[in-house]
Formats: structure tokens, C-alpha cells, sequence
């Protein structure tokens, strides 16, 4: 398989040597409609879908006719909770019971993060760097990192005060990468995401992908095609039970 390259950097954001990337991860083309798909699906899965108003069986009172019939010179009524009366039930309301939930294949999920994956790398915004995890929580020491990115060329906006700017990708132990999480807790611009975690919805919200322990991540992004070739052998083992079971009839 085809491979790429890109630079990695320190803490200081000096170059520290080359890693090389799997076509298969950032190498692909932009497939808009499968990456559209695959974040309208995991928006909508995410939604807490707590927006609920009552019909007019659910609201208070009513229990009584308002008024006779005929004879009053009003129009006719049957309960207050009416949807045309203040106070009555909603029609046609936001209730807690609707299910929001749609069906993404583990497949589409895995190559929508890898055409983003791709789609960033072609366009210059992912950085590959070492090891970052901080031992002890420290802001200085988080922000001073970012200010070292800085130097780095095509990536002189890095840091810019945008909370939708910086997509920092960890990997190793969940205590170091907890520690620094709280060490970049208190700037505004980065956003931290475990790389086995990572998916397309967060790759698509933030300019800059910051790819930290790269060799390791970039492991756990093809771990991710194992996925792929599993369906591809089910599918296959089935077309071939179907196809014996026909030649046996």
C-alpha cells in the first residue's frame, strides 16, 4: 500500500523527524454525502430530546362541558382543554417520546473519519507532534506549546483565540492524558480527544487537528480498518453459504 509523509514535531516545535501515513487513512478522496451522512446520524443520536408539551388529555381541568349547547349565542364547546383555548393542550407538539435515533453502520462510521482524516491532510491542517502528555497538571506548560506550534509554517493562526480552532488528539496512559486535559482546560481554543475516541463530528467543528504520539495514533486509526474487513468477510462468508445452499437444491 501507497504511503505518505509528514514531519513531526517536539514540544518546541522543532522538527524531530517522519512519519509515514497510510493512503487508506489520509490518502483518499472527500466523499461529501457519506460524511454528511454519518454526522446527521450521530447529531441526531446525540440529541437529549427533553422538548415535551401536553396534549389536551394531559393538561389540568376540562372535565366539565364550559357552557350548554344552544341557546347562549356562543359557539359550541366541549372542554376547556381544547388546543384553541388558552391554557388547553398543544397539537401537534414536541413530546419526549419521539425517537431520534438512526442507524450508523460501523463501516460508514470509520470511512467518514477517514475521508475527513484525509480531507484535512490535504488541505494542511493536521500537525503531527511527539509524546505531549503532561505528568502534573500545568496551563504554562499547555500554553506554551501552543505558542511553540506557532512557529511552525502554514500553522502561524494556530493559536488564535477561536474556540473552534485546535483538536488536540491524545494517546497513552488515561491518568496523563486526564492531567492534561486540566492543563488545557482553561484555554478556551483547544478541545482534547483521546485518538481511539476520535471521530468525524469532532474532526469537522475544529480548524486544526493537533495529532499528538503520532506513530501511535496513526496505529490506532488503522487499527479502525480491521473493522472493514471483518464486514467485507461476513458479507463474503454469506454470499458463499447462499450460493452452496442454491447448488445443493
Amino acid at each position: 500500500m501507497a504511503k505518505l509523509e509528514s514531519k513531526i514535531y517536539d514540544k518546541s516545535g522543532k522538527e524531530s523527524g517522519v512519519i509515514k501515513l497510510p493512503e487508506s487513512v489520509f490518502g483518499l478522496g472527500f466523499n461529501s454525502d457519506l460524511v454528511h451522512q454519518v454526522i446527521v446520524g450521530m447529531e441526531s443520536n446525540a440529541r437529549s430530546n427533553t422538548a415535551h408539551t401536553k396534549d389536551r388529555s394531559e393538561v389540568r381541568g376540562g372535565g366539565r362541558k364550559p357552557w350548554r349547547q344552544k341557546g347562549t349565542g356562543s359557539a359550541r364547546h366541549g372542554s376547556r382543554r381544547s388546543p384553541i383555548w388558552v391554557g388547553g393542550g398543544v397539537t401537534f407538539g414536541p413530546r419526549n417520546e419521539r425517537n431520534y435515533t438512526k442507524k450508523i453502520n460501523k463501516k460508514m462510521r470509520a470511512k467518514a473519519l477517514f475521508y475527513g482524516l484525509s480531507k484535512k491532510f490535504d488541505d494542511g491542517q493536521i500537525l503531527f507532534t511527539e509524546n505531549v502528555l503532561i505528568e502534573t497538571p500545568n496551563t504554562k506548560e499547555a500554553n506554551n506549546f501552543l505558542l511553540a506550534l506557532e512557529k511552525v509554517e502554514g500553522f502561524e493562526t494556530l493559536n488564535t483565540k477561536n474556540p473552534n480552532n485546535i483538536l488536540l488528539v491524545l494517546t497513552g496512559d488515561s491518568e496523563a492524558i486526564e492531567n492534561t486535559k486540566k492543563s488545557f482546560r482553561n484555554i478556551k481554543q483547544v478541545n482534547i480527544v483521546e485518538a481511539r475516541n476520535l471521530n468525524i463530528v469532532d474532526l469537522a467543528k475544529y480548524r486544526y487537528a493537533v495529532i499528538t504520539d503520532a506513530k501511535n495514533s496513526v496505529e490506532v486509526f488503522e487499527s479502525k480498518l480491521q473493522v472493514e474487513a471483518k464486514t467485507s468477510d461476513k458479507k463474503d462468508e454469506k454470499l458463499e453459504e447462499k450460493a452452496s445452499t442454491k447448488s445443493e437444491k
